[in-house]
């Protein structure tokens, strides 16, 4: 079986179901690569028991394995088709964007009912038409063809200091409405922005962009992801915890 056969080939024949629980468990599994059932189970929407069915099935065909606590983990194979869905849905979802003029609020969910039924060939089409892209619309990264998930860990907005200043790389796009609030702040990728004040008791935060001062909720700044930058325009390294993109797709 040659190169373009084989790629999608798996992920074709396990269906659609399958693939929609790999990358699930892609999405959101831990440090150490483990997911728990129940996690997947909140996630899909479905019982304990549709959960330990699918998983059975995917152990047998060597794409999930076992871990401690029963909890859940992908293996190499299960992973490239993760990787290949995932690259499927931010692709589709630039091109819904670009080409047929989607808002990037309306993407998602388009791109979650045609990701798993493209060709390959297809796919290599709308990569080469965008001018091969690295990211989504809303700033998540887009696997390679080879199925490598480029390194983008950020800073939550929440996280800047008065006085600090950034630019914008990644938006949440789990939630159209909060998508559109977003976006009517003009809260866009590789947009710069600059904390001016944090009110005390979780209260807004005074945020400056595009030479206007506003007030944005904590909710809002939690799902807003930044890379700050010095004086200088370099970025700055901080020791906190960040946020891996991983979107919704």
């Amino acid at each position: 079986m040659g190169d373009e056969e084989s790629r999608g080939s798996l992920a074709a024949m396990i269906g659609s179901t399958a693939q929609d629980y790999l990358k699930t468990i892609y999405k959101l599994r831990d440090s150490d690569g483990l997911v728990s059932p129940s996690l997947v189970a909140e996630r899909l929407a479905v019982s304990p028991p549709a959960v330990t069915k699918m998983v059975r099935r995917l152990v047998e065909l060597n794409l999930v394995r076992i871990e401690r606590g029963q909890r859940i983990a992908l293996t190499p194979a299960g992973e490239k088709i993760a990787l290949e869905v995932i690259r499927h849905h931010r692709l589709l979802e630039l091109y819904l964007k670009e080409a047929l003029g989607y808002s990037w609020d309306q993407v998602d969910a388009e791109a979650e009912r045609l990701e798993h039924h493209i060709s390959e060939d297809f796919e290599d089409r709308i990569d080469a038409l965008l001018g091969y892209p690295t990211h989504d619309p809303h700033g998540d990264p887009i696997p390679t063809r080879d199925g490598v998930l480029p390194a983008d860990s950020h800073h939550r907005l929440t996280s800047l200091e008065p006085g600090e200043e950034a630019v914008i790389r990644r938006v949440r796009d789990g939630d159209p409405e909060l998508l559109r609030y977003i976006g009517s702040l003009g809260l866009f990728p590789d947009t710069a922005i600059q904390m001016v004040r944090k009110e005390p008791f979780g209260g807004p935060l005074r945020v400056r962009v595009g030479g206007r001062e506003c007030a944005i909720g904590r909710e809002v700044g939690d799902s807003v992801f930044v890379d700050l930058v010095s004086t200088g325009d370099e970025p700055v390294h901080r020791k906190e915890a960040t946020d891996v993109g991983s979107g919704s797709a």
